[in-house]
């Protein structure tokens, strides 16, 4: 079997899990108002789709009839 001719310290490998580096990553960039105009507007998109799908969707689901007879007394009346 294959063996690596260095071994590895088991305090190296200790140390890196708690190396903590002293570089702090840049900030990030602000968003521009183009940007967040962008995302108000896919987000009304959004919100307008669910409405409209709801709103398209209720009389279809609508379960009341007229003539206060079930689906069968619809298909009678044909």
């Amino acid at each position: 079997m294959f063996r690596r001719g260095e071994s590895v310290p088991f305090a190296f490998l200790a140390d890196s899990e708690r190396f903590r580096s002293n570089v702090t990553p840049p900030p990030k960039p602000r968003r521009t108002t183009g940007q967040r105009i962008g995302g108000a507007l896919v987000g009304l998109t959004v919100v307008a789709g669910i409405v409209g799908s709801l709103v398209l969707a209720g009389p279809a689901l609508d379960t009341t009839y007229e003539d206060g007879g079930g689906p069968a007394a619809t298909a009678e009346h044909r």
